[in-house]
């Protein structure tokens, strides 16, 4: 008799499990229930539409219920709604939403892929204003319709996620003036902040406004009609439309209805078989709980590629075959302008919380071979355990190839590689992709040497209370970048200065010494050990310091002054 399996929701976590069921079962009946109209589309591409990168609707599309029919025989029903689960007689209710129709649906095994849905508060004044959130295709008509047919000038993106970040620059794309309201003070939350701080760089380059550390109060309009965004601390922002893109919830009501146990943050509890509290039902997708890999801990990430693995393994499972999902790492990436901002594992803020005794390192190598045209910076933090050495994240930003580091290091991480497995690895080079040392390679190194303690440094967090202490600092840069701009009341005593000058340096107290990024002043360094002088070095150097401590209107100034252009 042939097992009856009925999935609801499409998209990564449902159309993965059914196409993947088909190639294990040919006998399976297999029916995909869908709320709306289309069952598999590109809803990372969304936003692109929107800016016009992609001009045409049908590319949105990925695959038709006629295609599902043709190619797996799979019963994929769209506009159809499941409204409840009786899980004791196995029935799904199911509600056509053209025709208002109900009927039930018996399964033998059930999916859950309900996906998860934008956060819309009840702010005050909510309905009076043009409001838009983005997760389906109507979503995206609806936002382009609007831009094409109202003429806008102006928009405010709430909120400083991927979304909100990728519909900022979509939105810039298509000709309107973009403000940014974020209530934390930093857009990219999944970064630490001095990371971030090279994406709020790239966005001032763009002439996107940020308004950071203030949170949305209400909406109203004004007397000419105009969208006013009040914020928590009374500024008023006016604008011709508003995107919410705060972040989204687990869309659980169903399996809440049918009393399948939830976190207690409203996501789907699973095993990692991708089983439910009942063994009949299974859930995948941005409404399920997980584990992060690395710390074993309830975790929920709403991506696509981690939505796909669990599909093909609930599927795995179903056919009657065993395997277990390990966990996430959350590997993220995301475009913004001109740069590629990508991270993997624990960032620095998530390994606080944990009772890791973990160190960083920072740099910033070219992408590729510095003599090849084209070429463009990396700011890198790298994360690992300070014994040991074990990878624990990663954190890479900037030109091409930026993503391409970040999957190299999660490769590392999922096989519980440490740092010194980063400095072994053989990568591929040529002048137009890399470097014969490549940065991967690189920040290997840099980790190493501070595991073996060859490496003595100090952080860009560490400078102002150290300069309170009355220490010993020099800057070992050459004279045209010292008369840029310097640390207050750094010595300057230039690398190629140092053996002539060793008289001028205390023997009695620890030298914190910096350059640009780090490399120099590591020569000087070990220059210095040899003659038994007590030296640090600022991780990361100059650039990761001034990154880390400016100002929003000290970055908007760096952008227009070419002197203070630190990367990119």
């Amino acid at each position: 008799m042939s097992k009856k399996v009925v999935i609801i929701g499409g998209v990564a976590g449902g159309a993965s499990t059914a196409a993947r069921l088909r190639r294990l079962d040919e006998e399976a009946e297999i029916t995909v229930l869908e709320r709306g109209a289309y069952v598999s589309y590109a809803n990372c591409g969304l936003p692109y539409y929107i800016g016009g990168v992609i001009t045409e609707k049908e590319k949105l599309v990925l695959v038709t219920p006629q295609k599902f029919l043709e190619r797996f025989n799979i019963d994929v029903r769209i506009n159809s709604e499941a409204i409840s689960i009786d899980r004791e007689s196995k029935k799904v209710t199911v509600k056509n939403r053209e025709t208002d129709e109900e009927y039930n649906l018996d399964y033998d095994v059930l999916v859950l892929s309900p996906g998860a849905d934008p956060i819309r508060p009840p702010f005050k004044g909510i309905d009076q204003v043009p409001i838009f959130t983005l997760r389906t295709i109507p979503d995206t008509y609806k936002m382009d319709d609007f831009v094409s047919n109202n003429n806008p000038q102006s928009a405010v993106v709430v909120g400083g996620g991927f979304i909100g970040l990728e519909m900022a620059e979509n939105l810039k794309e298509r000709g309107l003036s973009v403000t940014v309201v974020e209530l934390m003070d930093q857009v990219m939350i999944t970064l630490d902040r001095e990371m971030a701080q090279y994406v709020h760089y790239e966005l001032y380059r763009h002439d996107i406004e940020l308004v950071l550390g203030d949170g949305v109060d209400s909406f109203e309009k004004n007397d000419a009609g105009k969208a006013v965004v009040i914020t928590q601390k009374g500024n008023r922002i006016e604008t011709d439309m508003i995107v919410l893109a705060i972040g989204v919830k687990p869309e659980s009501q169903l399996a809440r209805e049918c009393d399948l146990e939830l976190s207690p943050r409203g996501h789907i509890v699973v095993n990692k078989k991708m089983q439910t509290s009942d063994p009949c039902i299974y859930a995948v997708g941005d409404a399920v709980q997980v584990t992060n890999y690395i710390t074993e801990k309830e975790t929920a990430v709403p991506l696509a590629g981690p939505a796909n693995k669990q599909g093909r393994i609930a599927a795995n499972n179903i056919a009657g075959e065993t395997e277990e999902y390990e966990g996430v790492l959350a590997a993220a990436v995301v475009k913004v302008f001109d740069i590629t901002v990508s991270q993997v594992g624990l960032n620095e803020k998530m390994l606080k919380k944990t009772d890791i005794d973990y160190d960083k390192a920072y740099l910033h190598p070219m992408n590729h071979a510095g003599y090849y045209p084209g070429g463009n910076k990396l700011a890198v933090k790298l994360l690992f355990e300070k014994n040991k050495g074990k990878v624990l994240g990663a954190q890479v930003l900037g030109g091409d190839g930026a993503e391409k580091r970040i999957d190299v290091i999660s490769t590392v991480i999922h096989f519980g590689g440490t740092v010194f497995d980063l400095e072994k690895l053989e990568l591929t080079y040529a002048p137009p992709f890399g470097s014969a040392k490549d940065p991967v390679n690189m920040a290997g190194y840099i980790a190493s040497n501070i595991v073996k303690g060859k490496m003595r440094s100090y952080h860009w967090h560490d400078v102002d209370e150290l300069l309170e202490q009355g220490i010993f600092l020099m800057d070992v840069r050459r004279d045209d970048e010292f008369e840029v701009a310097t640390i207050k009341g750094a010595v300057h005593i230039s690398e190629f200065e140092m053996r002539q000058r060793l008289n001028e340096l205390p023997q009695d107290k620890t030298i914190y010494a910096f350059c640009q990024e780090g490399f120099r002043a590591y020569i000087s360094q070990q220059n210095l050990v040899q003659r038994n002088y007590d030296i640090l070095n600022l991780n990361g150097g100059f650039k990761t310091y001034v990154m880390a401590t400016a100002s929003q209107e000290k970055l908007k100034e760096m952008t227009n002054n070419p002197p203070f252009r630190i990367i990119f």
